[in-house]
């Protein structure tokens, strides 16, 4: 599903794009592999069982933003520690995307990753898309001192960094409650949805939901094609 080619993005001079399920499909399930190694993360830090550590993880994710944030305030976990952990993964499901590159070097402008992952696995994933280099920068969970999206903060921190102006600025998103601030702040937005029909046993309904509300602005689940229609 792609939205129309949308004119209200005609005056954006900033491009930010979340990661994680956004700038490669859900559907590879990438974010899978890293969810399974955080819940037995959980496991380690609180000794509770496959489930019951899931049923935390899930909770701690709703509640703070993310479950790395949960075990922090819960638990005083070593953040360096957590992430070098659970991005021990396989980055191979993710395939390269020129199309979804050229879309994005075409937009007039400055590009941005904004991400409640780190640093190295954003790298990692523009490696397997096809270009390492193609973002000005990525203010990751460190950059947000570990208070991550949808907390005002980790907004405010990236714009006030890049002097950003937000009512020339667009968020990409997969998760509609990570588009509440921007479009408060007056930025515009738009949700990145998985394909109809996704589910999958590790993914939680409220991950996958869409909003009617005033805050998502466009939803697509092509962004490289949305993003040439910008053209």
């Amino acid at each position: 599903m792609t939205t129309a080619a949308p004119k209200s993005l005609n005056h954006i001079t900033d491009w930010v794009f979340d990661l994680d399920n956004t700038l490669y499909p859900r559907e590879c399930n990438l974010f899978a592999q890293i969810d399974v190694r955080i819940t037995h993360y959980v496991m380690d830090v609180t000794q509770l069982d496959f489930d019951a550590a899931r049923t935390l993880q899930k909770s701690y994710y709703r509640d703070f933003g993310t479950t790395l944030n949960g075990l922090m305030n819960r638990h005083a976990i070593d953040p360096d520690h957590f992430l070098n952990t659970v991005h021990a993964i396989d980055y191979t499901p993710v395939d390269p995307h020129p199309q979804l590159i050229d879309a994005i070097r075409a937009l007039p402008g400055r590009k941005f990753i904004l991400t409640n992952g780190d640093t190295g696995h954003a790298r990692s994933v523009l490696g397997r898309l096809g270009d390492p280099d193609l973002f000005e920068d990525v203010y990751d969970i460190r950059a947000m001192t570990y208070v991550p999206k949808p907390h005002r903060e980790a907004y405010d921190g990236f714009l006030n960094r890049h002097g950003i102006d937000p009512a020339k600025a667009v968020m990409f998103d997969d998760l509609e409650k990570n588009l509440v601030v921007p479009h408060e702040i007056g930025m515009s937005t738009v949700q990145v949805v998985a394909g109809e029909g996704f589910a999958h046993d590790q993914v939680e309904a409220w991950e996958l939901g869409q909003s009617t509300g005033p805050h998502v602005h466009h939803v697509t689940g092509d962004l490289a094609g949305f993003l040439r229609n910008l053209r």
